[in-house]
């Protein structure tokens, strides 16, 4: 396996091709060797958030090469219940997250700082000027923004472009054969206007990394009980198993590829619990899908696109939409 690199977003900023996610660093120890194994793989992004406790405070720990990793985290979800301006995007809660997650990073600066949900109370043009102060303060390096409807990531990234203000470099959003919900709207979005894809849960929990449908003596460890999966779930994990067994590598490689296999945007973000997990995981890496298999994994998993895509995708070749030229247009741009 050689890990390669990615520019983030419409950044100089390098990130490994396959992203660490920490949520579920529990065990000081383990959780070293997980972080050693990935650096030592090439791999040097560490995604945590605020909400993640004392995750969060972990990996502030185990960090001896704190300048080599991207560091990843996030602001938005409540420190404290009893607080109402404890939640939120605004200006009070960015600052406060900030500092609280500076402190348990044992950092001067967080390289890329995601805000973690929409909030739909506070306006875009305070979250974003305060996330261009936090950048002018050298306190974050890059700004992203995860599970967000699409139009509220253009309207911010197209008010930071008029006012020169710090953009979005980053999307985070759920991506996997099961959950394809952003080829609508976001991932078109964030193709657009550059932007990086980091997809969260591209193994769906545990269904598509091959413990779900094993044969008996085979399964992996899982949180994934077969029993209580939908008959979609299924076939896409039989698909995935199928696939996998013709290719002669592990369903969880295969499921990862097909994430890689949509888009150059697209990094998928793994979390794993041990280094063996993680071997397994990088091995996608090296995967490239046949488009025929490609075929057969998203025949198995009925998707629609939906309006508009679908209704414009059927008006672009007619003569009656776009004239008759309208089948000999090559619409690929010049550089």
């Amino acid at each position: 396996m050689t890990m390669r690199y990615r520019l983030f977003g419409h950044t100089g900023l390098r990130v490994s091709e396959l992203l660490l996610g920490t949520m579920g660093f529990d065990d000081p120890t383990v959780s070293r060797r997980i972080v050693d194994a990935y650096a030592d793989a090439g791999g040097n992004v560490l995604d945590t958030a605020s909400a993640y406790g004392d995750g969060e405070s972990l990996l502030g720990t185990i960090l001896d090469r704190r300048d080599r990793f991207v560091i990843g985290t996030k602001y938005t979800l409540s420190r404290d219940v009893r607080d109402p301006n404890a939640a939120g995007n605004h200006r009070k809660n960015l600052v406060l997250s900030l500092e609280q997650s500076l402190r348990r990073l044992q950092t001067d600066y967080i390289d890329i700082y995601w805000v973690h949900l929409w909030d739909r109370h506070t306006p875009v043009e305070e979250t974003m000027r305060a996330l261009d102060d936090a950048v002018r303060a050298g306190k974050i390096l890059y700004a992203g923004i995860s599970d967000a409807p699409a139009w509220v990531v253009a309207r911010a990234n197209t008010l930071a472009q008029w006012r020169d203000w710090t953009p979005f470099a980053g999307l985070q959003v759920p991506y996997n054969l099961l959950t394809r919900d952003i080829e609508r709207e976001l991932l078109p979005m964030a193709e657009t206007f550059g932007m990086s894809v980091t997809a969260w849960a591209p193994l769906a929990a545990g269904v598509l990394s091959g413990g779900a449908d094993a044969p008996a003596g085979e399964r992996r460890s899982t949180r994934v009980d077969p029993a209580t999966l939908t008959p979609r779930q299924l076939a896409a994990a039989r698909a995935v198993r199928s696939v996998a067994d013709e290719l002669g590598v592990r369903p969880a490689q295969v499921a990862l590829a097909w994430t890689r296999s949509k888009s150059a945007a697209v990094l998928p973000l793994v979390g794993v619990s041990s280094v063996e997990q993680l071997a397994e995981n990088l091995g996608a890496l090296d995967l490239t899908l046949p488009a025929d298999a490609i075929e057969r994994l998203e025949a198995a998993v009925e998707f629609e696109l939906g309006f508009p895509g679908d209704f414009i995708a059927e008006c672009e070749p007619h003569p009656f939409a776009f004239g008759d030229a309208a089948t000999r247009l090559d619409g690929r741009r010049p550089g």
